[in-house]
């Protein structure tokens, strides 16, 4: 009975008992009244047996047919029936029926030409019925137990069917519990091969339809574990693949200045390769953070009315001293009217410093840089980073924001950085409602836009939180 299977078996026991039970009492009652009707016809049968008989035998002797006392005797001992006959005139042999037959039953049975009725005589149910015979009437009585045992079917007969259903209850009770139950076990052995750490678990969805919700529940909570686990794997790969090389830098100087090998003119040098390579750590750090965050779950992105002009103009003095240092002549393009768009204006700085440092890593001297802001057509903005640098293949623009193709790619042949920076600027735009794009410019080298949607399509998104415009209604500038 703990068990699922044995409860349902014995519900439907119980149920198809109490079915058998309501249906044994109909049945009963309906069982009495056809055995009664059935013993009133072959009393009704024999009655006119009888007649047939004793109108055959019309060699009368003083008006009474022959042989009338032997087959009294012989209905009476075979079958408890009592005969009673009268004549023509009434006469009765005797001068009077055997009981429980009146004499007005023999009027009753020659005035209607039958008799067919049930009475009680005494404690005793008596069946009577009768018939014409020749010019006399005949009238046959017999006890209702008798002339039920006469009719009635076994027992086994009426008990059988109620067996029979009650055992069919039973089993369907134990198939739908088999029905029901097969696809559970086969749940809860997923679930724990999903707890052991196996992550390509599957249930055939079968069995009732909240059975198969359950097991799509389950395949998509495996499906949810196996792209969270691969994505820490490959968070833990990126951190020690990228932070490899800077850490071995820093220390390998760190080493040098502490064991006196690096000491007079040389400390600077090396404690600036220190400082640089901090700095490149810290980068990292910085942009496997942003990603990860990005592909959880909890990421979120605050919208408000933001001028992407300002944005761009803004991006644009904060990089100009280190374009500057770099030799590269770095010009902003945005309107001088506003370009407002409901979006994270934050999220969009991040993506324009991230294409920024990206350019500036690539860019030899003299080579230009622009950030650019536009209105899109049919509403929304772009926001663009192009340079004159060494550019893109044809065939690197569709996969430049998938993560680390582009370092493979170019591995060797020019200044290359983790990759991770186009791909958080590619996760960015798609958080942002919009999508990332790369398209050979102008100047040469290789344009990177951010393509937001007008409206407030970032809003969509589950992970995203409303703010309140900023007082006096003037759009958000981040920095």
């Amino acid at each position: 009975m703990r068990t699922l299977t044995g409860r349902l078996v014995a519900a439907t026991i119980v149920v198809a008992l109490a079915s058998v039970l309501v249906t044994g009492v109909a049945m009963l009652g309906l069982f009495r009244q056809g055995v009664e009707q059935a013993a009133g016809t072959a009393l009704g049968r024999d009655a006119d047996t009888v007649a047939a008989t004793l109108e055959d035998r019309q060699l009368r002797r003083n008006g009474t047919p022959t042989g009338l006392a032997a087959l009294q005797r012989r209905l009476s001992q075979r079958r408890g029936i009592t005969l009673a006959w009268a004549g023509a005139d009434g006469a009765v042999p005797g001068g009077a029926p055997p009981a429980p037959v009146t004499a007005a039953d023999l009027a009753d049975a020659r005035s209607a030409g039958t008799l067919s009725e049930r009475r009680t005589v005494g404690d005793t149910s008596w069946l009577f019925e009768g018939r014409p015979s020749g010019d006399g009437v005949v009238v046959l009585a017999q006890p209702l137990a008798d002339a039920r045992a006469d009719v009635a079917p076994p027992r086994w007969r009426l008990v059988v069917p109620l067996l029979l259903g009650l055992a069919g209850g039973a089993l369907a009770g134990l198939l739908l519990a088999r029905q029901l139950t097969r696809p559970l076990a086969a749940l809860a052995a997923a679930a724990r091969r999903l707890t052991a750490g196996q992550r390509d678990v599957r249930v055939p969805p079968e069995g009732p339809l909240e059975v198969v919700d359950v097991a799509q529940a389950l395949g998509g909570l495996a499906s949810a574990l196996a792209g969270s686990e691969d994505r820490q794997r490959r968070f833990l790969l990126d951190v020690s693949h990228e932070l490899r090389t800077p850490l071995t830098a820093v220390s390998g100087y760190a080493e040098a200045l502490a064991d006196g090998v690096v000491t007079g003119a040389d400390v600077v040098p090396a404690a600036e390769v220190i400082r640089d390579e901090a700095a490149r750590l810290r980068r990292r750090v910085e942009d496997l953070l942003a990603l990860a965050r990005m592909e959880a779950d909890d990421f979120r992105v605050v919208v408000a009315p933001a001028d992407l002009a300002a944005l761009v103009r803004a991006a644009g003095r904060a990089w100009q001293p280190k374009a500057d240092s770099a030799g590269v002549p770095l010009s902003v393009e945005a309107p001088d009217a506003p370009v407002v768009v409901h979006t994270d204006a934050e999220r969009v700085r991040q993506a324009v410093d991230a294409l920024a440092d990206n350019a500036l890593r690539v860019l030899p001297a003299g080579a230009p840089l622009v950030f650019a802001c536009r209105p899109a057509p049919g509403g929304g903005a772009v926001v663009e980073v192009r340079d004159g640098g060494p550019g893109l293949a044809p065939e690197d623009l569709p996969v430049a924001f998938e993560r680390g193709r582009l370092t493979e790619r170019y591995r060797g042949d020019r200044p290359v950085g983790s990759g991770l920076g186009l791909a958080l600027v590619g996760e960015l735009a798609r958080r942002l409602g919009g999508h990332a794009e790369a398209r050979q410019p102008a100047e040469g080298g290789v344009a990177f836009a951010v393509v937001l949607p007008g409206g407030d399509a970032a809003a969509g998104n589950p992970n995203t939180a409303r703010t309140l415009p900023e007082p006096h209604g003037h759009p958000r500038v981040p920095r």
